[in-house]
Order: structure tokens, then C-alpha cells, then sequence
């Protein structure tokens, strides 16, 4: 028979195990927020010339007109996407201090008709280091999800996938 004594300490190990799940589970939903990935400084200078790959170079007129804008991401990139079928983008992020061009690593299809109005496949803020494609990748049959990922390091790096 337990002791008083041991039936408190196993209520409170029960209590502190089922308190950790909780906040276990909060936080795997929590999905990533632009704010949680802030960038410092914002480039305000001439973009430089364009330093295109071998696959950029298919793209270069539209990255040519990309590269006039502003920054609209992570505070010295430029993000530009066109289409590549229907309901169907592809794109890359332009560094406005140095020239290079990353494609985006999938082009990004069939999302369906039952999206918002106002829904964009590829969102990303001037201030956040933070960039979410949603969409099936490389028109891959049951990958649809929307994938958040950040920039650094000159790379996207993948943070979480939600399967839609």
C-alpha cells in the first residue's frame, strides 16, 4: 500500500508530465510568424548588376525588371515570381547588394479554387527573414502544403510543413 507521501509525489509527476505535454503541443502548433524572424538593417542603395546562373539566365529579362524594384524581403532582397501555367508560379530572390540570383527551389501549382481571394502562393515581408510557399512542388501529385521557410546564409532553409 502507498504512503501518503508517495501518492502526492506521483499526482505531482503526473501533473508535471501532463503540464510539459501541453506545452508541448502548443508549441508544435504555433506556425511561424514573420515577427519571429526580423531582419536588422534595410539596403537602400543601387541593386548591382544581376550575377546570373545557368538556369537564371533562361529568366533574365524578368529578373532584369525584378532588379529595378525596391527590397521586399528580408530587408535587402528582392523577391520576384511569374507564372508558369495555370495556376502555377515560379521565381527567384534577387540580393540587391551583391547581384546574385537564387531561384526559387520548386515551382509551386494546385492550390485549388478554394482559396481566399487575396491568397498568394509565395508571401514574404520586407522586415522578416521569413518566406512561405504554399502549393505542390513541381506539380508533384499529394504534396500540397504550405511550407515555411527562412533566408540565411544565401539559402532557404525549411522551418515547417503543414500539409494542406
Amino acid at each position: 500500500m502507498k504512503t501518503s507521501k508517495q501518492l502526492v509525489a506521483n499526482i505531482l509527476t503526473a501533473g508535471a508530465i501532463a503540464s510539459l505535454l501541453c506545452v508541448s503541443v502548443a508549441h508544435a502548433q504555433k506556425l511561424p510568424r514573420f515577427t519571429d524572424y526580423p531582419v536588422s538593417e534595410s539596403f537602400t542603395g543601387k541593386t548591382a548588376p544581376l550575377v546570373l546562373s545557368r538556369e537564371a539566365r533562361t529568366y533574365r529579362t524578368r529578373l532584369n525588371e525584378a532588379a529595378r524594384q525596391k527590397p521586399n524581403f528580408a530587408g535587402h532582397l528582392i523577391v520576384t515570381t511569374w507564372g508558369c501555367g495555370t495556376e502555377c508560379v515560379m521565381g527567384a530572390i534577387i540580393d540587391a547588394g551583391t547581384g546574385r540570383v537564387f531561384m526559387l527551389p520548386t515551382t509551386l501549382c494546385c492550390w485549388g479554387a478554394n482559396v481566399d481571394e487575396k491568397f498568394n502562393p509565395v508571401e514574404f515581408r520586407p522586415n522578416s527573414k521569413l518566406i512561405i510557399l504554399t502549393g505542390a512542388r513541381n506539380e508533384k501529385e499529394g504534396d500540397l502544403a504550405t511550407r515555411f521557410y527562412k533566408f540565411e546564409n544565401n539559402r532557404l532553409i525549411l522551418i515547417r510543413s503543414n500539409p494542406r
